[in-house]
């Protein structure tokens, strides 16, 4: 593959082998350069030398014994630089800047402008760096190492990922690429993202898990990235890393002037700039997709900032309803992907204009309730809005069945189900871009019924009218649900926990999210499914009463009625059976779950327990 040579390693450790590795790129930024700790050299206040003859002055009334290694690791234009001189500020603190990089040119034969010089002023033997430099003895209680991830190469000691504390540096490739082929041709292994991956593998493995931040957090939220880091670390947060002098930095390495033009313009960590500075590359767009992925590995794993007494508005880390479902597998198209990779395109119709279809699914003791039933629904609705190339019963099927074994989802789990129309072909409302077929999604998630179906909920009535079939019929399961969205958000500034919805005569049709039914003398009322959707619930429901004894009627009803009930219930797949307890500040009978209400709850539960379509046994 591109960026790879074959380089004989007679020199590591005395053995000879031909091993795959990487070279190096021309601005890798930097190896540390030291003269040596007596002269001040180039790297700030490190113990030991790079240099085999420096003849250093006894320096043991400053020596420090035992020095906390943090070593940074990262690729190149990541502003690995940036980080550097942010922690040579500390006062507490000493720098090498990439001491591991002669080591690295001896063994790779890369050449460099300053190949020769470098060599000849640096330690080259990479395991005696290692001892005597990176873990030597220092003068400060920490010392900082940076490293460009691909200089840990195959002959290096592996106590280099064994001790100290370690910290792995990530850029988009969207930003680093088009800055670093500017300096020499970018390939994938240049990049340096692979390199990271495996380290940040082979640190989980030794369970040494190390924090990883990304550049363009530290660029957005210096404060809060460095806060948030140092916690990590286990050291203090000093103001002094958000500062430095601009113009060449005592920890500076020797090929500096190749590669730290930009940053020495600087005296602390810069905003990124609003607009990317000209046209990606398109010779770069394939690389780009093969380093994306790795990129998104390690972002997924970044720090968040702490907040610094700052005040945002949403956290950027909610806890979830279900802890459980943060690492859920999702069908997404034609398979499992973990929660965080479950996307789709923005050029889906989902996106493009809320167009799919959608219906939700409850298991049962390793049953499915009503799935053929949903099924139906799913295909009906697909087939009024014109989906074409929908998956087949059996496949969509499949993809439920394999998703809740995959989850181990066996009870207690709720299965969102949605077919959007597909991704298009470019960006547009027409179906005829839409030339790739349905995209299928299976989010299956544990959740319990979504209401308090124990003390009953409140309801109050949203000013915004329920769809008329004149404009769109509700019997169509689609996902475009603004009308609904619309009421809700009147319920949750009302304190409500869901709203009813009127038809366009001023009856009852539904809540935003369940059917509705009341009972008034012994006799179930509820509306006529010509405004609301006829729920599967709803449906199970009027055939229970029947089995019950119950008289229940379908008519039109006005929100009066529904003020003045003995009792009120919803229903639906994510809340069951919910009682009602009050409606615009009116209370139900007597504040009380009613009898005819519990008497269908019990019904309803016998009914889930025992039927449905088992999952298959594997």
């Amino acid at each position: 593959m591109e960026g790879r040579i074959d380089a004989n390693y007679s020199d590591c450790d005395g053995e000879e082998g031909v091993s795959r590795i990487t070279t190096s790129e021309i601005g890798s930024e930097g190896v540390r350069q030291v003269d040596d700790v007596c002269k001040g050299g180039v790297g700030s206040d490190a113990g030991g030398d790079l240099i085999a003859d420096s003849g250093c002055h006894e320096l043991e009334d400053l020596i420090v014994s035992e020095v906390e290694v943090i070593h940074v690791w990262s690729g190149p234009r990541s502003l690995s630089t940036s980080l550097m001189y942010s922690f040579a500020q500390r006062d507490d603190t000493e720098v090498l800047d990439e001491p591991l990089y002669a080591h690295f040119l001896r063994v790779t034969g890369a050449q460099r402008p300053y190949r020769e010089q470098l060599l000849a002023q640096m330690e080259s033997d990479g395991n005696k760096v290692v001892r005597d430099v990176i873990f030597g003895p220092g003068k400060k209680r920490f010392r900082y190492c940076k490293h460009i991830a691909k200089q840990r190469t195959p002959c290096l000691t592996d106590e280099i990922l064994k001790r100290g504390k370690h910290v792995i540096l990530i850029r988009n490739p969207i930003d680093s690429l088009p800055s670093f082929d500017d300096k020499i041709p970018a390939s994938f292994y240049e990049v340096d993202l692979g390199h990271l991956v495996e380290i940040y593998s082979e640190l989980n493995r030794l369970s040494h898990p190390p924090p990883v931040i990304d550049a363009a957090d530290l660029q957005s939220n210096p404060e809060g990235i460095l806060r948030s880091l140092c916690a990590s670390l286990q050291i203090p947060f000093q103001t002094s890393m958000l500062k430095w002098k601009a113009g060449p930095r005592p920890e500076d390495g020797l090929w500096a002037p190749w590669w730290y033009q930009s940053v020495h313009l600087s005296n602390g960590f810069e905003h990124a700039p609003l607009y990317p500075k000209k046209a990606f590359p398109l010779k770069l767009y394939n690389l780009l997709e093969e380093c994306l992925p790795f990129y998104n590995m390690l972002r997924h794993q970044a720090l968040q900032p702490a907040q610094c007494g700052i005040g945002f508005p949403f956290s950027v880390n909610p806890s979830l309803p279900v802890p459980a479902n943060k690492h859920i597998l999702v069908w997404v198209g034609d398979g499992l992907v973990p929660r965080e990779y479950a996307k789709v395109s923005v050029f889906d119709s989902i996106v493009q204009g809320g167009d799919g279809v959608w219906e939700g699914l409850r298991v049962y003791r390793n049953k499915i309730f009503k799935l053929e039933e949903h099924l139906d629904r799913l295909f009906d609705s697909a087939k009024s809005m014109d989906f074409k190339n929908v998956p087949a019963r059996k496949e969509v099927k499949r993809a439920i069945f394999s998703t809740l074994i995959a989850n181990g989802m066996d009870d207690g789990a709720h299965v969102r189900l949605t077919l959007s129309r597909g991704k298009k072909v470019t960006s547009g409302m027409s179906p005829a871009f839409n030339l790739y077929g349905c995209t299928l999604i299976v989010l299956a998630e544990w959740k319990p019924p979504v209401y308090n179906n124990d003390a009953g909920i409140r309801l109050v009535t949203a000013s915004t009218r329920r769809n008329s079939p004149n404009c769109l019929d509700s019997k169509i399961h689609h996902n475009n649900l603004i009308n609904n969205i619309l009421a809700k958000i009147e319920g949750n500034i009302a304190g409500a926990d869901d709203a009813i919805m009127l038809d366009c005569d001023g009856f009852v049709s539904e809540t935003n999210a369940t059917n509705l039914f009341l009972v008034k003398g012994g006799q179930i009322v509820t509306p006529h499914a010509d405004y609301c959707l006829p729920g599967i619930t709803r449906k199970t429901v009027i055939e229970l009463a029947a089995m019950e004894g119950l008289i229940l009627l379908e008519r039109r009803i006005s929100i009066t009625e529904f003020h003045t009930a003995d009792e009120v219930w919803t229903t639906g797949t994510m809340g069951e059976l919910t009682p009602v307890v009050d409606i615009d500040g009116r209370m139900i009978g007597d504040g009380q779950i009613g009898p005819i209400t519990k008497q269908m709850q019990y019904a309803y539960s016998a009914l889930v327990e025992s039927k449905g379509v088992l999952l298959p046994m594997i």
